[in-house]
């Protein structure tokens, strides 16, 4: 298990998470800054200055995941993570990565009034030998408390289990915490677990259109970015009843006949990804009625909506967009499309 401490820059987290250790039996310190550390060192210097910060880089959210699972390997137990994560779209990557090994993760968040917190950057030591060290660290602080309260009003207070350590104590933030654990008042993050693959695979989604034309596209809450109703074809299932069934797990719809395929894309591996097929096929356009009755079963999807052509370029990641974008092609002249990696071929 591991208990995810989030909060803002200066709210305390690894002061707590040390006194947290003391008090959860078997339990290990884990912090991902030690990771943001040795990407400085590995990493080229060109490739760090395109992020502004390291979170910013796929390589640290996926060593994260292994390493955390590496170390629960490792020691068992528990693992106590200080981190702060604002971006719904990483703490879905991370969060779901340790769900896909089996990794429950309890999530907390310190939530000091911002008075206090402001109090406490200004208070914090900062390095003498540290180049530039009131800008690296005080004002870095300072400078993300706005995306804290952005995350704090789009979502992180209703996924963290909330502790106001307004006029706690390290120890006594930690004693709040380690009681949420153990009364379960901080539960089991509800992320659907999707086991890693370990070879290529067989993808199919449905495409199904309102009375407008537009494409309907679902928000999981297990990985980054948009995506087409549908999942990974199952052993010695046909890949458009594998289509149907994922939409009606997904949306509560059940599609009255197979759908028709409109698309073909072979996926390149891409380590750690194996790649595969990628399979798109027209559902059809859903009565108003119908489209009335979506739902979001589960802890699967967090939210859909109907886009439009151009309104899924900002949704979905580019190789999904342009495999919507063929398939769109390939819906008008009423035959499928062959891709490699989004691109028609033949």
């Amino acid at each position: 298990m591991i208990v995810w401490i989030n909060g803002a820059f200066g709210a305390g987290k690894t002061t707590t998470a040390r006194e947290l250790i003391d008090l959860i039996p078997n339990s290990t310190l884990f912090d991902p800054e030690v990771i943001g550390g040795a990407l400085t060192h590995l990493l080229p210097a060109k490739r760090l200055a395109e992020v502004g910060d390291f979170q910013d880089l796929p390589i640290w959210r996926r060593l994260v995941v292994d390493t955390a699972a590496a170390m629960l390997a490792e020691l068992g137990g528990v693992l106590v993570v200080p981190m702060t994560l604002l971006r719904q779209e990483y703490r879905d990557e991370i969060f779901g990565g340790l769900a896909s090994r089996r990794i429950s993760v309890r999530h907390v968040l310190l939530a000091p009034a911002e008075t206090i917190l402001r109090e406490r950057i200004a208070g914090r030591e900062v390095p003498p030998d540290l180049p530039d060290g009131e800008l690296r660290v005080r004002q870095w602080a300072y400078d993300h408390i706005e995306p804290y309260r952005a995350a704090l009003a789009s979502w992180l207070t209703a996924d963290a289990h909330p502790v106001d350590t307004s006029v706690l104590s390290p120890h006594e933030a930690a004693l709040r915490v380690a009681e949420a654990v153990r009364s379960g008042d901080a539960a089991v993050s509800d992320i659907v677990q999707t086991p890693e693959p370990t070879a290529e695979t067989i993808a199919a989604g449905v495409l199904l259109f309102d009375e407008q034309d537009r494409v309907l596209l679902v928000d999981p809450t297990y990985k980054p970015g948009w995506e087409f109703p549908g999942g990974v074809v199952e052993p010695g299932e046909a890949p458009a009843r594998a289509g149907m069934r994922e939409v009606t797990e997904e949306t509560g719809l059940t599609l009255d006949e197979v759908p028709r395929l409109l698309v073909v894309d072979w996926e390149p591996p891409a380590p750690p990804g194996y790649g595969g097929l990628r399979l798109l096929f027209d559902g059809g356009r859903l009565p108003a009625s119908e489209a009335g009755r979506l739902l979001l079963p589960g802890p699967e999807l967090r939210d859909w909506r109907f886009v439009t052509e151009k309104e899924a370029a900002t949704l979905l990641p580019p190789v999904r967009y342009e495999r919507l974008r063929w398939a769109l092609r390939a819906r008008e002249r009423q035959a499928a499309l062959y891709l490699e990696a989004g691109v028609p071929v033949g």
